[in-house]
């Protein structure tokens, strides 16, 4: 059984009709220029406006610190088996988040990590995939007595919608790697 792969272009702002540029603009200002993922995705400009909207929200109002905030996303890319995410995460996580290289590799190969928060939010965004959202007691009560709080779970949920958007739209278009996440290949193993 083979794999589907959509036949639809990456959009550029040369071919981009007028909400798809409002969209790739957005994007491009946010980030410096515009990824593979982004071109991709502003072939529905809703499904790359919704992925930004809750992205930015992730970012700015989540309550995780940023090294936290890649943890979740990276477990999430992984759980998921997005190269693309994993890549880019990777880059974030090592030059901009604070995330220490053995805890990044950990996450990288779905292995135990050796910061303690950083290893309970790993399991517990792991257990929260594992069963589609429906935590045991248990595992709420590990989470809390962390230092976390019940805001936190649903702030997860939102990093788990948005990274769904952006690793299922990564599947569909095989998307390429862009050149600034090219040192942080991944592949499933």
């Amino acid at each position: 059984m083979s794999i589907f792969r959509t036949s639809l272009p990456g959009v550029t702002l040369d071919t981009a009709d007028s909400l798809q540029a409002s969209a790739l603009k957005r994007g491009q200002k946010s980030v410096g220029f515009i990824p593979n993922m982004y071109a991709n995705m502003a072939n529905s400009p809703g499904l790359l406006e919704t992925y930004m909207d809750g992205y930015d929200r992730f970012r700015k109002h989540s309550g995780f610190s940023p090294s936290e905030q890649e943890v979740i996303l990276l477990t999430i890319s992984r759980y998921n088996g997005c190269t693309y995410c994993m890549a880019a995460h990777s880059m974030i996580a090592a030059q901009m988040s604070g995330v220490s290289e053995p805890d990044l590799q950990a996450l990288r190969d779905g292995k135990s990590l050796s910061t303690v928060n950083l290893r309970i939010l790993n399991e517990f965004v792991k257990h929260l995939l594992e069963t589609g959202g429906r935590p045991q007691q248990e595992q709420v009560e590990r989470f809390i007595q962390a230092g976390y709080q019940e805001k936190h779970i649903l702030e997860i949920l939102l990093a788990m919608a948005v990274k769904l958007l952006s690793n299922y739209s990564n599947h569909l278009f095989e998307t390429p790697l862009d050149n600034a996440f090219s040192n942080y290949v991944w592949s499933e193993s």
